[in-house]
């Protein structure tokens, strides 16, 4: 008695059925939203990888900056603690100190705040470079899938307005054809989504 191939197996091999039996159109779309997907989870990866870096930097640098008596201190061994962000606002507002300090007149407390918001502003568009395109990928994506599904569809009627046998049994394989691409929308839109928003809420 022969035991019945695993159930993902089979519906991997089906899928690659479909796509192989998919017209040229189909085809195209699905090279798209692959390559879509593959551009949006290297951003998401990279994206990972710099928040982790930059969490695990500015937890050391805060606990230097604690331990710390002067702000020369700091200042010393701040280099060592980047990519941290709140290297680079401690960066600012130290310059800006560092500014006023040469001259005669008394500290300006709000000059130097405006200094680390501008790095903290910075700082953040930083972080968001490429982030529209995952909201980009997110948004497109169903509906170059989409596309797809309906040229997928007109194809499959039009072969049938050629054959003139209007069966469920002849439509059903240029159908199933064409979903395919409304499932790989799908698939490259959803992390792209939740990364994108993910990211913006940090």
């Amino acid at each position: 008695m022969t035991s019945a191939p695993p159930l993902g197996s089979f519906v991997g091999g089906e899928i690659v059925n479909l796509v192989a039996q998919s017209g040229w159109v189909a085809k195209i779309v699905l090279l798209i939203l692959v390559a879509l997907s593959v551009f949006s989870w290297a951003i998401i990866l990279r994206k990972l990888s710099a928040m982790k870096r930059a969490r695990a930097q500015s937890g050391r640098f805060l606990r230097a900056f604690r331990k710390a008596h002067r702000l020369q201190d700091v200042a010393a061994v701040a280099e060592q603690f980047k990519p941290s962000p709140l290297v680079a606002v401690f960066e600012a507002g130290y310059e800006e100190y560092r500014r006023q300090s040469s001259g005669y007149s008394p500290l300006n407390i709000v000059a130097i705040q405006r200094a680390m918001q501008i790095a903290s502003s910075e700082e953040i568009t930083r972080f968001e470079q490429r982030l529209p395109w995952l909201a980009t990928i997110g948004a497109t994506s169903p509906f170059i899938g989409l596309f797809g599904t309906v040229w997928g569809i007109i194809d499959a009627f039009a072969g049938l307005g050629t054959e003139g046998a209007a069966t469920l049994r002849a439509v059903a394989p240029g159908i199933s054809e064409a979903l395919i691409t409304t499932a790989a929308g799908l698939v490259a839109a959803i992390p792209a989504v939740v990364a994108y928003n993910q990211f913006t809420q940090q």
